[in-house]
């Protein structure tokens, strides 16, 4: 039997959480979940589980009439004693609230929702609702009374050519700045290090999509590689000599570990000698962006893929160039980020266009009016 991909392992494990979270929720709400097996992917739905506990850990704790009895014991008719003030309740509670992140830790954890959160968690609440109204087990859809959050458009964040310049010399060559225990560790991650940046920068890759890629997944005949997209398809992104060259670097040294057999074909590895995490490349990425480029705060690999979009729609200001290497489904939502980009070559035309004097223009009217 063929060993499972790293995909199929990660789907297999969001598979199995999704469901052992599940067994302390309502009947009504795994229901729910297999009513969308067909529809979305394991990530989604471990999401929407997620989701949901955290609503019902929210009315056993703060609605006297639902911490009478566990959440798995809620049936539909407690369900449909729901009104909209515990919705928006259940609302404010969602920017700044504390749980228990495992079970029979003591220490509960700080959690805070921007309007993004709050959005998404709330829109996971209206879903199930509407899959309970519409198959006639609850009264009415009272999530549907509750208004989603207006979400503000932030500037986009992402590093111009310096910054990117500077920020692989510290990936490169170390910095001053970094503490004992990091220049040991930098001398053994580097060449990994420059490799996973230059991919960020060069592709536009995901965070997720970069830790998923095998070492048989390149191409260095056509400097290509093959990513797993969100929702499972398959495509090809295509890559520059100069990403090629940080690639080939990192694999001289690469072949040289010795990993166990479920590692054996990953292309990025840990310091343990695993796959490495996304967690893992987050905190790199946010460490060497907070010496090179100190004043740009929340750098993350999604900014750096928001680097190689906005450097692609600049040389191009084609959208549907971009949406396709972004892997985005719909055009609008890279049109959404990126168009505006537009207003700044405008700017730099009307700095060209040339219009006479004012003085020279007063001066031929009065002798007119003369």
């Amino acid at each position: 039997m063929a060993s499972e991909t790293y995909q199929e392992q990660l789907a297999t494990f969001r598979t199995e959480r999704t469901r052992e979270m599940l067994r302390s929720l309502p009947k009504s709400c795994s229901d729910f979940i297999n009513s969308i097996a067909l529809t979305t992917s394991p990530l989604t739905r471990m999401a929407y589980t997620i989701d949901l506990g955290t609503f019902c850990e929210f009315a056993s704790r703060e609605i006297p009439y639902f911490s009478q009895k566990p959440a798995s014991e809620w049936t539909d008719e407690d369900i449909d004693k729901f009104c909209a003030r515990d919705l928006h309740t259940y609302s404010d509670y969602l920017t700044l609230y504390f749980k228990r992140t495992d079970e029979g830790d003591e220490n509960a954890r700080m959690f805070r929702n921007h309007e993004c959160g709050v959005m998404r968690k709330l829109s996971s609440l209206r879903s199930f609702f509407d899959f309970l109204f519409k198959a006639e087990r609850i009264g009415s859809n009272i999530a549907a009374l509750v208004s989603l959050p207006k979400l503000h458009e932030k500037p986009i964040l992402y590093l111009i050519g310096e910054e990117v310049n500077r920020l692989l010399e510290v990936a490169a060559e170390g910095d001053s700045q970094l503490t004992d225990r990091q220049k040991k560790w930098h001398q053994l991650t580097k060449k990994r290090d420059v490799a996973i940046l230059m991919l960020f920068l060069g592709t536009g890759i995901r965070v997720s999509e970069c830790v998923g890629i095998d070492i048989d997944d390149l191409d260095f005949h056509l400097n290509a590689v093959l990513v797993t997209r969100k929702g499972g398809n398959q495509v090809i992104l295509y890559f520059p000599q100069e990403v090629a060259d940080a690639l080939q670097a990192y694999l001289q040294e690469r072949k040289t570990i010795e990993t166990d057999p479920e590692n054996r074909k990953a292309l990025f590895l840990s310091m343990q000698k695993k796959r490495i995490s996304q967690r893992a490349v987050q905190l790199m990425v946010k460490k060497y962006c907070s010496i090179a480029v100190p004043l740009k705060k929340r750098m993350s690999p999604h900014k750096l893929r928001s680097t190689y979009a906005t450097r692609l729609y600049h040389e191009t200001e084609d959208i549907y160039l971009v949406a396709d290497a972004l892997g985005h489904s719909d055009v609008n939502t890279t049109r959404r980020h990126y168009a505006a980009m537009s207003d700044i070559r405008r700017r730099e035309a009307a700095k060209n266009v040339h219009l006479p004097e004012m003085v020279n223009v007063s001066e031929n009217i009065e002798k007119k009016d003369e």
